[in-house]
């Protein structure tokens, strides 16, 4: 079994900063893929950033260069750091990560998401 414990959400002033974090725990070999994906009231999910196992990363036009998302592979985490918000970016933040467990099976696994209010 693997468990996601996400933290780092709360509320935030536009132009400010939070950083979310991601750990996954139990029987884990290894960790293909992670992402951090978001979901606004009345939207849908969409995907925010990614980063593979080989440390290549992609993100939302939304997000380019105000968003960085990173990986402690040795820890079994993924963190999504978050500068300049905007109102826009007020959302519930979901991390999911793609896990090969230790008898070789391979799911894709989420966390129980994070809110994220952005609001002057």
């Amino acid at each position: 079994q693997v468990q996601l414990v996400e933290s780092g959400g709360g509320l935030v002033q536009p132009g400010g900063s939070l950083r979310l974090s991601c750990a996954a725990s139990g029987s884990i070999r290894s960790i293909n893929f992670m992402g951090w994906y978001r979901q606004a009231p009345g939207k849908q999910r969409e995907s925010v950033a990614s980063i593979t196992s080989g440390g290549s990363t992609n993100y939302a036009d939304s997000v380019k260069g105000r968003f960085t998302i990173s990986r402690h592979n040795a820890l079994n985490m993924v963190y999504l750091q978050m500068n300049s918000l905007k109102d826009e970016d007020t959302a519930v933040y979901y991390c999911n990560l793609r896990i090969t467990d230790k008898a070789f099976s391979t799911y894709d696994y989420w966390g129980q998401g994070t809110q994220v209010t952005v609001s002057s």
